[in-house]
């Protein structure tokens, strides 16, 4: 069994954090998110992998090379999509190198390992995966009877169901043939819902499986928190650094190769803390954070629920919480991150020229790589800055 992976896109929903990567890279508890995917899936019997690539896909070549960093010597192949012109011309860059039966995943759509297994077991010609939804118009939506796929909608603005289309098939190489007769949809792409529905019209066996908890589209910026605190419930504490005797690490705590944990450090897991990081003294670490290489985290610093990637420094007397931070970022003394509206409203993120709800009552910043901030910056909910972006001393940032 093959898995055909998609990760030619770059993520713009997650700008400013794909300004330098695609979204499939983005770090979740320490891991790009398509590393915990390929994870899933070897997990689940799949040793061959094809990877539909395109935006910065030297950063994915360069991580996963050959797939010999797994245990098992898995075999990936990477195909480059010239032209992001749909799911269906994704999918149809695979036609030379799948044979028979094979998996499509998407690259940023985590699903367990067991949901896998009982996927590549289904004897239809093709299976569908599908999540009931509260907003169905934003998805492909389908309708069923007696378990079998009979319609499939893109983006219906009168959805019949509640049935989203979660992006993760079974197909068999007879999708190729109706690849290639889909045209452009009325927003000029060759979307393989539309290669589905002339399948289903053709006679062809094609049902679906319903994802329960399973399964975590990773689609805003805000999604990767909750995406980091659910995979962060699985770790086991293991120190692999130095830490000092007056250090404290309480529940699952890891702790990386070359990493220096100071005295007076207070570490409350779930937390991930990556390789040569030098973390406090006299700092405070909370539940679900995750910290890449070569952090340093200063004195009188709190972390809280986030994200702080590669390369960063958090200057001493800061404060971050429920917040994703870029790579190489340089927070100066005093910096502190708001996270909670007076009034205890969800907080709303200006992404792309839009106005959006995060449905978060806590959201901090979410800050592209290389920002700078002066010290004694505060900065607003929900406040977005970009790559390289920089604060004066004593600034206010909303």
């Amino acid at each position: 069994m093959k898995a055909v992976i998609l990760v030619a896109g770059e993520g713009t929903r997650m700008r400013p954090l794909t300004t330098t990567r695609p979204k499939v890279m983005l770090p979740i508890a320490s891991k790009p998110i398509l590393e915990h995917i390929v994870d899933a899936a070897v997990d689940a019997g799949i040793d061959e992998f094809v990877f539909i690539t395109g935006y910065f896909e030297d950063s994915i070549k360069d991580h996963f090379k050959d797939g010999k960093k797994w245990a098992g010597d898995i075999k990936i192949e990477y195909v480059h999509q010239a032209q992001l012109r749909g799911t269906a011309d994704a999918i149809g860059c695979a036609r030379d190198h799948v044979d028979g039966r094979f998996v499509v995943l998407n690259g940023d759509v985590l699903v367990s390992s067991d949901y896998l297994k009982n996927l590549i077991l289904r004897d239809e010609d093709v299976v569908l995966t599908v999540k009931e939804v509260e907003n169905p118009s934003d998805f492909g939506v389908i309708e069923g009877e007696g378990g079998k796929v009979i319609k499939i909608i893109e983006k219906p603005e009168v959805p019949q169901t509640n049935l989203a289309n979660a992006g993760i098939y079974l197909f068999t190489d007879s999708i190729f043939e109706f690849i290639d007769k889909t045209t452009l949809s009325k927003r000029g792409e060759l979307e393989i819902t539309d290669s589905l529905q002339m399948l289903i019209d053709s006679g062809a066996d094609v049902g679906y499986e319903i994802l329960e908890h399973d399964w975590i589209d990773v689609g805003r910026p805000w999604d990767m928190l909750d995406a980091n605190e659910l995979l962060l419930q699985d770790i086991k504490a293991d120190c692999k650094g130095l830490v000092e005797p007056n250090a404290t690490l309480i529940g699952e705590v890891v702790v990386g190769e070359g990493t220096l944990i100071r005295n007076g450090a207070y570490i409350i897991g779930p937390v991930v803390i990556g390789n040569d990081c030098d973390i406090g003294p006299n700092c405070f670490i909370r539940p679900s954070t995750s910290i890449g290489n070569g952090v340093r985290i200063g004195n009188a610093v709190e972390v809280k629920n986030s994200i702080v990637m590669d390369n960063t420094n958090i200057g001493h007397l800061s404060y971050i919480g429920d917040s994703i931070i870029g790579q190489g970022c340089n927070l100066g003394a005093g910096t502190k991150v708001a996270n909670l509206r007076h009034d205890g409203k969800n907080i709303r993120v200006t992404l792309e020229y839009k106005f959006l709800d995060s449905g978060r009552r806590k959201l901090g910043v979410i800050m592209g790589d290389g920002v700078h901030t002066a010290i004694n910056t505060s900065i607003n909910v929900g406040t977005v800055i970009k790559s390289g972006g920089f604060t004066k001393p004593g600034e206010v940032v909303r």
